[in-house]
């Protein structure tokens, strides 16, 4: 990985670091592209049982679109000295990486430790659990640079908060501080500051040691509901039950459950 996307697995447990503190984690290409092969390593890896993604420094999770060289690339497509494909961006980095967030097959963790503005945002967004510190805040930004929702939020922050709070929030983009994050259902927990890292790794990790067949049912039955009927959604959660109850682990959650004993999870 490049040295703007750091990677840890540690005990089924990868922890993906966003390094760019002097730039409050701000997406160039080349972390663009580092996070998304790393989120890519980490859906494909029998090895990688849950992901803990979050930033490095104090100020920032991910602040979004590194401005300064975006207005760069933009004026090289201006005059002609540039591609002509600054916002190919959206198909080459942020589609697929809000694809292996939220759909790998295993839980994804966001420590948000600093601002969440803009894909940094639609990022936390699609993890499936947020956790966040009491320094940290959110924004869309989208429409103060004119531009539309992309990094999944139009999907995500609605089915977060509703239609309605999404369409204020993406109209009039505002800082969303942990306290109203929370309120909202933004986040799952917020925690001091200089216990986030202890407490998002002990939520990952609890994550890691469970049973990741399980979850990873639970994620593709969410997806799959959202978008289709309750009759449809009924007929998988038959299907992925059968899948689930058909699994080594869930023979292990009963029979450790006869037997008073802690499950030991495989995954399988």
């Amino acid at each position: 990985m490049a040295d703007t996307v750091l990677y840890d697995l540690t005990e089924g447990l990868a922890t993906i670091t966003l390094n760019r503190p002097d730039a409050m984690n701000a997406l160039n290409i080349d972390t663009k592209e580092a996070l998304r092969d790393a989120l890519l390593e980490a859906a494909e890896s029998p090895a990688v049982r849950a992901v803990l993604l979050t930033g490095s420094g104090p100020r920032a999770f991910c602040v979004g679109q590194d401005l300064k060289e975006h207005i760069g690339l933009l004026a090289a497509d201006r005059d002609g000295s540039g591609e002509g494909s600054t916002m190919n961006t959206v198909a080459l980095h942020y589609n697929p990486i809000v694809t292996a967030i939220a759909g790998m097959p295993k839980p994804v963790v966001a420590a948000v430790n600093g601002v969440a503005a803009g894909a940094g945002a639609g990022f936390a967004f699609a993890a499936d659990y947020r956790i966040v510190a009491d320094t940290a805040s959110f924004n869309t930004s989208f429409a103060g640079v004119a531009l539309t929702a992309d990094s999944g939020v139009s999907w995500t922050l609605q089915r977060l908060i509703g239609y309605g709070r999404a369409a204020d929030l993406l109209l009039f983009p505002r800082t969303i501080d942990a306290q109203e994050a929370l309120g909202l259902g933004i986040a799952h927990q917020v925690v001091p500051a200089e216990e986030l890292a202890s407490r998002a790794a002990a939520v990952a990790r609890r994550l890691a040691e469970g049973p990741t067949a399980a979850y990873a049912a639970i994620k593709e039955s969410l997806a799959f509901a959202a978008g289709h009927t309750l009759t449809e959604a009924l007929a998988m959660e038959d299907e992925l039950q059968r899948r689930a109850g058909a699994s080594d682990d869930h023979a292990i959650a009963v029979n450790a459950f006869v037997n008073k004993e802690k499950p030991r999870f495989t995954g399988r």
